[in-house]
């Protein structure tokens, strides 16, 4: 199998003046910024960075830091990308934990990297105004592509992506090139991308949805055209302006698009291909999405950083809450909450846990330095995801939320995407988190969380959910009107806040 680094060089020989990144007035072709990678090959090489190393970046979704992944790709270095909102305490660890040789920033993390002593005992390569100590992005275009700039294999690893660590620390999932390169492969057939495709590059690089769409581009010639930080006016001006053909967001973002005032008067007649992924879609944001781009394809998209695809549905609207079937590259099962092996199969329709095969194409081969979690969710060749789902009668699969989430009330256990996917239809309705809230009767009462688009009162909202096929053990005792739902940067539903009360409420 090709590694990622003759896979660009494979693009680049193939169509050189095709147009592959855009980030405001810059326009690269294939050809040119092959240049600049292999610039910027040849200054980490100068900086001492070797095959194996880890870079750190902590950068929005710029061409620097699309650079820098692809350079990686070519030396074997392991491109290492971190939240750019991360505290400084979170950077430490990370540069800690990595054995990091470098770090590479702009100004949305500088403060939490020049706070990280770690950080400060390694060169620092700066992405806008440096410093003292620091060194200029633009001066590693200066350097001379190393003799041999193809380095890597396809056994080298790619990329090492850190999970949220909403729990605990954060885990490196390292991916080597080959599971990279086959997830990407999958991708493009899955979402039945073409020659010359365009995409919105706002999903973050250092998410498994931003790198995805980065190396999919690469391969079909497409442009990656840069968003460095979602806002949904200019996304719909770039949409327009620069012939968008395919959109793969998480659901808030679909959401923002279309509550934008100017979504209306917006040219989207070139987007053709939907996608998301990284948390469920209401089936209300479905339907406004499929009535307003018609588009020749909807994907739902159900993954991980650690096996990037699980299951793949191509018509999502048509069967809301769908996350469809497994996808080109692996094998998934559903298996009793409690099980302890891969064989303590769910019936059809039974919720339990979904796990996924380790010897798929796509999957990761355990967490970096974690000895703990590989034994917490790696188990007989199977990947314990921890997220709860069931499949139903036609063999689909849908995901109900993660066994963490799950809300116990009486003793019957309840899904709160099930109560959200119904709330989330009444017109009133923005959006909506159901959370299970202590309670000395029930051990938990269901508590819907409720921000609003027009005026609406719980008793309005409780007749809805009565009318509705929800059954009545799983209805609301309790709705909270809040200003905003807290979520994590790529759109999922921090229910944890919830539960400790760390939201504004809307009087």
């Amino acid at each position: 199998m090709l590694d990622l680094g003759r896979s660009f060089l494979a693009s680049a020989e193939r169509s050189p003046r095709a147009t592959a990144i855009v980030d405001g007035e810059l326009r690269l072709n294939y050809a040119d910024w092959l240049s600049r990678i292999g610039a910027v090959a040849g200054g980490l090489t100068d900086l001492g960075l070797h095959r194996g190393d880890h870079l750190l970046v902590a950068m929005q979704n710029r061409w620097q830091m699309a650079t820098l992944h692809w350079a990686c790709q070519f030396l074997g270095v392991i491109v290492t990308p971190l939240n750019w909102r991360a505290k400084f305490d979170e950077v430490e660890y990370c540069a800690v934990d990595a054995q990091a040789r470098a770090v590479a920033y702009d100004e949305s993390s500088a403060d939490a990297v020049t706070d990280s002593a770690a950080c400060k005992a390694i060169p620092r390569i700066v992405a806008g105004h440096i410093g003292n100590g620091e060194l200029a992005f633009d001066s590693l275009l200066s350097a001379s592509a190393p003799q041999q700039l193809l380095q890597a294999d396809a056994e080298d690893w790619s990329v090492m992506l850190y999970t949220s660590g909403t729990t605990g620390k954060p885990k490196g999932v390292p991916r080597r090139h080959r599971a990279e390169r086959a997830a990407a492969v999958a991708h493009v057939a899955q979402n039945l991308y073409s020659v010359g495709e365009r995409t919105l590059g706002v999903m973050p690089l250092y998410h498994t949805m931003g790198v995805r769409s980065l190396l999919s581009m690469a391969l079909v010639n497409g442009c990656f055209v840069c968003l460095p930080r979602f806002d949904a006016g200019e996304a719909l001006q770039i949409i327009a302006r620069e012939r968008i053909s395919n959109l793969y967001l998480v659901p808030t973002l679909y959401h923002d698009l279309l509550a934008h005032e100017a979504f209306r008067d917006t040219d989207i007649e070139s987007v053709r291909r939907l996608g998301f992924a990284g948390a469920p879609m209401s089936e209300d944001l479905l339907r406004r999405l499929d009535g307003a781009f018609r588009p020749d394809l909807f994907v739902n998209h159900y993954g991980s950083s650690e096996i990037y695809t699980f299951t793949v549905d191509p018509a999502a609207q048509e069967k809301p809450g769908s996350a469809g079937k497994a996808g080109l590259n692996t094998r998934v099962r559903v298996v009793k909450l409690n099980a302890q092996t891969a064989d303590e199969l769910a019936t059809a329709g039974e919720e339990g846990q979904i796990i996924a095969d380790l010897t798929g194409d796509e999957a990761f081969e355990g967490y970096w330095r974690r000895p703990d979690a590989d034994t917490k969710s790696l188990r007989q060749g199977w990947y314990f995801t921890g997220d709860t789902g069931y499949f139903d009668k036609d063999g689909d699969l849908f995901v109900t939320g993660r066994v963490d989430d799950m809300i116990i009330s009486g003793g019957e256990n309840i899904s709160p995407v099930e109560i959200e996917s119904v709330l989330s239809l009444h017109d009133a309705v923005d959006e909506v988190a159901v959370a299970g809230l202590s309670d000395e009767r029930w051990g938990q009462k269901v508590v819907a969380f409720i921000k609003r688009k027009s005026p609406v009162d719980a008793q309005a909202l409780d007749l809805f959910c009565r009318n509705s096929e929800l059954l009545n053990f799983k209805r609301p005792r309790e709705y909270v009107f809040v200003r905003d739902i807290p979520k994590s940067p790529v759109g999922k539903i921090l229910r944890r806040k919830l539960v400790a009360r760390e939201y504004e409420q809307d009087n």
